[in-house]
């Protein structure tokens, strides 16, 4: 999931467009975008989206962004989006555990009601000081959590802090990621305005990338590539990857706990590293034959 596009649920005619385009997933959005009185017809719209079995054709991974737990769209929101071909469910705002675990109570609920037999995960926006500080708290209360996604402007915007200030989002993206590791979930980026200037979303991704963040969210299909591009392993990387996965194979035959690939030392957080970005790899289709061989020799 490199990148994630944005799509207001209550423009259906951008769907088929947001479906052909090269973002690895697409984010209907049902909160911010979307006014109260066009709320009931795109919920209708995406309820027709989502149970369209062609869709499933396009193999992106769908999100439906819903109003906040506390606001009189929650419900309604729910009843009509979680259907079977839902895969994320992304919360806004949770304040706290006990937050999460309604949310995952009344997705469970609409499930139920709507025959959905695959669980819909929930990916959890980080975007006040008290969830940011909570953040881990909030990501290891239910199960059901597969992910924490970083929203800088609700979270900067109130304090007065610069929404390019470099020291902060170098802090907050951290932060986060520290608190996805703590939970076992992924972290993801949060989505970069200026739509004009390129540079700036590519070194933001970076900065993400660099911080073992899994993608990032674009709000213009422009952004797509540039994500996909900073978040793809590179054929150096992917190469350096298949040796360690390679030699850890030797290195566990001779009892081995530690060893070297090109004059690095691994043990095994390397090694799991490696690993990742392996299977990663292996998932965009980007594997040689060789590279492939090895993989599949190997118990990954």
């Amino acid at each position: 999931m490199r990148s994630k596009l944005f799509v207001p649920a209550s423009r259906p005619e951008l769907f088929a467009k947001a479906l052909a385009s090269a973002a690895d997933a697409l984010s209907f959005d049902l909160e911010d975008a979307v006014s109260s009185e066009r709320k009931p017809q795109a919920r209708l719209a995406l309820r027709e989206l989502l149970r369209d079995s062609a869709v499933r054709e396009h193999r992106k991974v769908l999100i439906v962004r819903v109003n906040a737990l506390d606001t009189p769209f929650f419900s309604a929101d729910l009843d009509a989006v979680v259907q079977p071909g839902l895969d994320y469910l992304n919360l806004p705002k949770p304040e706290s555990a006990d937050d999460v675990r309604a949310a995952a109570a009344a997705l469970e609920r609409a499930e139920q009601a709507n025959g959905v037999s695959v669980p819909v995960r929930l990916l959890l926006n980080i975007e006040s000081p008290k969830a940011l500080r909570h953040a881990a708290e909030l990501a290891a209360a239910h199960p059901r959590v597969a992910g924490l996604q970083l929203g800088l402007g609700d979270l900067f915007e109130p304090l007065g802090i610069a929404r390019r200030e470099q020291a902060a989002i170098q802090q907050a993206m951290f932060t986060l990621r520290i608190a996805a590791g703590e939970a076992n979930v992924f972290a993801y980026d949060s989505a970069f305005a200026n739509i004009k200037d390129e540079a700036g979303f590519r070194a933001e991704a970076q900065l993400a990338h660099a911080m073992g963040f899994l993608g990032k969210s674009c709000i213009h299909p422009s952004q797509i590539a540039l994500a996909n591009d900073v978040f793809r392993p590179s054929d150096a990387d992917i190469a350096h990857a298949v040796r360690v996965v390679e030699a850890a194979r030797d290195a566990q035959s001779k009892g081995l706990g530690a060893y070297v690939v090109d004059g690095r030392m691994i043990d095994p957080p390397f090694f799991e590293r490696a690993r990742a970005l392996v299977q990663h790899a292996a998932r965009l289709e980007l594997l040689t034959g060789e590279q492939r061989a090895v993989v599949d020799s190997t118990a990954l």
